[in-house]
C-alpha cells in the first residue's frame, strides 16, 4: 500500500511538471507544432532511460524505480495528449505537422531514452 501511496505522490508531482513546462515551451514557440508536448515527451523518455540504466548497472531498487518511472514519469509524460494533438493537427488540415510530431516523437523519443540508458551506464 505504501508503494501505491509512492506512486500518487510521484504522480502527483509530474502532472503539474508537464503542465507548467509544456505551457512555458508552448508559449514561447509559434506555429501549429505542439513542442511543449514534444519537449516534455523527449524528457520523459531520457529520464525513464536514465532509471532504467540505474535499475539495471546500478542496483537502483524496486521502489525508487516505480516511483520515479511509473510515478513521476507516467504522469509527466503523455501519450494521450501527443494522440489529440497529432489529430487535431490532421483535422486542421496541418498534415506536414501531424506527420512530423508522430515522426519525430517516434525517433527522438527512442534516441532519447537510448541517451539516458547510456547516460546511465557510465
Amino acid at each position: 500500500m505504501m508503494l501505491v501511496m509512492g506512486v500518487a505522490s510521484a504522480g502527483a508531482i509530474g502532472a503539474p511538471a508537464r503542465y507548467l513546462l509544456d505551457g512555458f515551451v508552448q508559449r514561447r514557440t509559434r506555429g501549429s507544432f505542439p513542442f511543449g508536448t514534444f519537449v516534455v515527451n523527449l524528457l520523459g523518455a531520457f529520464a525513464l532511460g536514465v532509471i532504467t540504466g540505474l535499475a539495471l548497472h546500478h542496483g537502483l531498487g524496486k521502489a525508487p524505480k516505480v516511483l520515479l518511472g511509473t510515478g513521476f514519469c507516467g504522469a509527466f509524460t503523455t501519450f494521450s495528449t501527443f494522440s489529440y494533438e497529432t489529430m487535431q493537427l490532421a483535422e486542421d488540415g496541418a498534415w506536414r505537422d501531424a506527420g512530423l510530431n508522430v515522426a519525430l516523437s517516434l525517433l527522438l523519443g527512442l534516441a532519447a531514452a537510448a541517451a539516458g540508458l547510456a547516460l546511465a551506464l557510465l
